[in-house]
C-alpha cells in the first residue's frame, strides 16, 4: 500500500498544494509550525479515524475559512483507489472512487497507516491507560467485533461498580454481585484473550525492529500483567477464553472484600497493563530519552507488520519528529533500512536528508512544500 499523490486546499496552514511521494522514504524537513505535522494529519484522517493529535474537524480548516478538501490517490490491493475529504461546518463529507460514503467510518480498510508523533511516547512514559488505549486501538483495526466486546465489557464493569456502592446501603445485595462476577468474567475473558494473542503477535516484531535500530545491542520485550494475578502465575501462552474465564472469576470472587472497601471493581482488563523492557530494565523508569522513543518506535513498527499481515499489504508509516534525540546510527536504520514500506517522516533539521541513501526530500515553509 502507498500514496501516489495528495493535493489540498485550507487545510490548517495548508492552504494548496500537492505531493507526489517517492514510493519508500520521504523525510519532509523545515522548521517548528511551517506545516510539516498537518501534513501527516492529513494523510491520517484518510484511514477513518480522528486527528492523531486529538483535534476537533474544525480545526482542520484554515483559519479565516469556512471550506477545506483534499484528495488522496493510493494504491492498494492491487489497483488504483481514490478517497476525497471535504471539511465544512466542522463535518466530513468523505467520497472513494466518487462514491459517497454516510460518513467518515467508509474510509476505514481502505487506506491504511500507522502513525507515530511525541504524543504516543505517552506509551512509556505515563500510566497503564494509555497502552491498555494502544493495544485496544490496534486491535480493533485487525477485528472490528471487538470494540463490541469491549464497549459491552465496560459498561458492565460500570454496573458492577454501582451495585458495589450500594452495597454499603444493602448488604443482602451480595448474591447480585455474585452474578454480576459471572458476566464480567464472561466479557473480561474475551478481551484478556485478544490482548494477550495480539501481543504474542506484536512481540517478534518490536523485538526485531528495536534489536536493529539499537545496532543489535540492546533487546526490547513486552510482558502482560494481568491484575490480581501473583508474578509468578503470570504468562502469555495461548488460553482461549473459556481457559481464562474460570480464572478470572476466581480472581473476582477473591477480590470481593477489597471491591467493598474500594468501592470499585479493582481487578479485570480495564486495570492491566502492559511493559517495555529494554535488556531487562524497565524502560519507563531506566530508558533513556532515546532509549524510550526507540522502544515506542518498534512498537509502532510492529503494529504495522502485525496489520500488514492481516491486511496482505503492509500500510503506510507516519513518523512526526521522529529523529530527534536519536543518534547517527538509529537515525540511518529508519531513514534506510526499513524497506518494503512507504513511509513519511518529519524532522527539523536538514542534516537527516543527507543521509537518505534513496527515496525523496521535501521542505515546507509557510504551509508551502518543495521538493528538495
Amino acid at each position: 500500500m502507498n500514496v501516489t499523490s495528495l493535493t489540498w486546499k485550507h487545510c490548517r496552514n495548508l492552504s494548496g498544494g500537492e505531493i507526489r511521494p517517492d514510493p519508500a522514504v520521504n523525510v519532509i524537513c523545515g522548521d517548528n509550525a511551517q506545516g510539516k505535522t498537518n501534513l501527516l494529519e492529513l494523510l491520517w484522517i484518510y484511514t477513518g479515524g480522528r486527528s492523531f493529535r486529538g483535534a476537533k474537524d474544525s480545526e482542520l480548516v484554515e483559519l479565516g475559512r469556512s471550506h477545506a478538501e483534499s484528495e488522496l490517490t493510493y494504491f492498494a490491493r492491487e489497483r488504483t483507489e481514490t478517497a476525497r475529504i471535504e471539511l465544512t461546518g466542522g463535518r466530513r463529507k468523505c467520497s472513494r472512487n466518487d462514491i459517497p460514503l454516510k460518513s467518515a467510518a467508509g474510509l476505514v480498510g481502505g487506506f491504511c497507516a500507522v502513525v507515530f508523533a511525541p504524543v504516543h511516547l505517552s506509551l512509556v512514559k505515563d500510566g497503564p491507560a494509555e497502552r491498555r488505549k494502544f493495544l485496544d486501538a490496534a486491535i480493533c483495526q485487525m477485528r472490528p467485533a471487538y470494540a463490541g466486546h469491549l464497549m459491552r465489557y465496560n459498561r458492565v464493569i460500570e454496573q458492577r461498580n454501582a451495585l458495589l456502592k450500594e452495597l454499603y446501603r444493602r448488604p443482602s445485595l451480595q448474591d447480585t454481585l455474585r452474578a454480576w462476577d459471572e458476566k464480567t468474567a464472561q466479557l473480561a475473558s474475551v478481551v484478556t484473550e485478544a490482548r494477550l494473542a495480539y501481543l504474542r503477535r506484536l512481540q517478534p516484531a518490536a523485538e526485531e525492529t528495536y534489536f536493529g535500530i539499537s545496532s543489535e545491542k540492546e533487546r526490547l520485550t513486552l510482558q502482560y500483567h494481568r491484575s490480581g494475578v501473583p508474578e509468578e502465575a503470570q504468562n502469555m501462552c495461548p488460553q482461549s477464553a473459556q481457559e481464562l474465564m474460570p480464572q478470572i472469576l476466581r480472581t473476582l470472587e477473591e477480590h470481593h472484600a477489597a471491591d467493598r472497601a474500594a468501592g470499585f471493581t479493582t481487578t479485570g482488563p480495564h486495570r492491566d497493563d502492559f511493559t517495555l523492557c529494554i535488556n531487562g530494565l524497565s524502560a519507563r523508569t531506566f530508558g533513556s530519552q532515546g532509549q524510550q522513543r526507540s522502544a515506542v518506535l518498534a512498537l509502532k513498527r510492529g503494529e504495522a507488520a502485525v496489520l500488514g499481515e492481516a491486511i496482505g499489504e503492509p500500510p503506510v508509516i507516519l513518523l512526526d519528529d521522529v529523529l530527534s534525540e536519536l543518534d547517527a546510527a538509529r537515525q540511518d536504520y529508519l531513514l534506510n533500512r526499513m524497506a518494503g514500506r512507504q513511509m513519511f517522516i518529519t524532522c527539523c533539521e536538514p542534516t537527516p536528508v543527507l543521509r537518505l541513501r534513496g527515496g525523496r526530500a521535501f521542505r515546507m515553509e509557510g504551509g508551502q512544500l518543495t521538493t528538495l
